[in-house]
């Protein structure tokens, strides 16, 4: 079976955060990481940015990419939280351009309670926003779930 190593960079408004929302989706291969459905994964770090404006993001990648890191992903809370990170796709276009490494928008599956609040707010009616969704959009049952 291949072997993929990943880091998770989390908001810092989350930094007492202990993963277990992440952890749990990593294992069971849910939300974002249902694209490692066929793979071994290692998690090979784990921090938050820093706080706003991301200091982190220019430096965490790199110890994660020492530590053998092939893909990281920015969690799930930079896109749910209120409001969402607005410069979560600068983090993922920096971090993709200076260390060469693929970026995934999420880890978690989005938690049905936060689904439901951004739906009556229309924070993702863009297809932009749609976009930003996709990797962890899953279904209603798996939602709830994780709310």
């Amino acid at each position: 079976m291949d072997r993929i190593k990943v880091g998770i960079i989390i908001c810092d408004r989350y930094r007492t955060c202990a993963g277990g929302k992440c952890l749990r989706a990593l294992r069971n291969r849910e939300g974002a990481f249902s694209i490692y459905k066929n793979q071994e994964v290692e998690l090979v770090g784990y921090t938050t940015c820093a706080g706003c404006p991301g200091g982190n993001i220019e430096y965490a990648p790199e110890e994660m990419i020492k530590n053998g890191a092939e893909v990281i992903h920015l969690a799930t809370g930079l896109v749910v939280g209120y409001p969402p990170c607005p410069r979560l796709t600068c983090f993922r276009d920096f971090i993709e351009t200076r260390y060469q490494v693929k970026v995934v928008l999420g880890t978690h599956p989005i938690p049905q309670k936060y689904l439901l609040v951004h739906e009556r707010l229309k924070t993702w009616d863009s297809p932009h926003g749609q976009a930003l969704i996709q990797p962890t959009l899953t279904d209603e049952k798996t939602r709830l779930a994780y709310d």
